[in-house]
């Protein structure tokens, strides 16, 4: 494994892109605890092969996913392994929060746009387009289902200052990486997420 890489942040309500290639790792971090950090990935090589929850969640026959289980595609190759995580509990079943989800779920009358309008920001410039933003994994997002009823809540996340999780790339990768903009997310407040990339080759400059 090529050499670490320095923390990157990502500022409260905002959201980041970048690329990883077949290999390389990536940390999330929640530097101050209970923060929310939504990730998408799509193949660099083709962007409409795109992450899928409900292919990840149809092959793990489960909801909530931790060490050792893969991140599938639209088209059922692994994008991403989970090769270590200090939490336990994310989310894959939300759409990342959108102007239109303050309007209609908090009643805002000037929304923020949220998680989607920041990555669609961040990955306009890699020709991704709004309509191809599919539901991301949901770093730390805590979302408890009734096993009987079937309704779920947002809850605060369950990690706490310094928690992480551990991706490794499969193939090569574009990743859209946000600090969730939801207040109910995030345990009420907005907090900052940390990244850090580990390269598979050698050290290149810039990283």
């Amino acid at each position: 494994m090529g050499a670490e890489c320095r923390h990157h942040e990502i500022h409260p309500r905002s959201g980041t892109a970048f690329t990883l290639a077949k290999g390389d790792r990536l940390t999330v971090i929640d530097p101050c605890g209970e923060q929310v950090a939504d990730l998408l990935a799509y193949n660099h090589h083709d962007i409409g092969e795109v992450i899928s929850s409900g292919r990840t969640l149809d092959y793990a026959s489960r909801i909530y996913l931790t060490t050792g289980d893969a991140l599938y595609s639209n088209r059922s190759n692994v994008l991403l392994r989970i090769v270590e995580d200090t939490v336990g509990r994310h989310d894959f079943l939300l759409t990342p929060c959108s102007a239109d989800t303050f309007r209609i779920i908090y009643g805002d009358a000037d929304p923020h746009r949220g998680c989607f309008g920041n990555l669609a920001a961040a990955l306009a410039p890699y020709g991704i387009e709004p309509d191809a933003i599919p539901v991301a994994f949901n770093c730390f997002m805590n979302v408890p289902i009734d096993g009987v009823t079937g309704s779920f809540t947002v809850e605060p996340p369950l990690s706490r200052a310094g928690d992480r999780i551990v991706f490794e790339a499969e193939t090569d990768l574009i990743i859209g990486l946000t600090a969730c903009s939801a207040l109910q997310s995030n345990g009420g407040s907005f907090k900052p997420i940390h990244y850090k990339i580990v390269r598979a080759g050698p050290e290149e400059g810039g990283h």
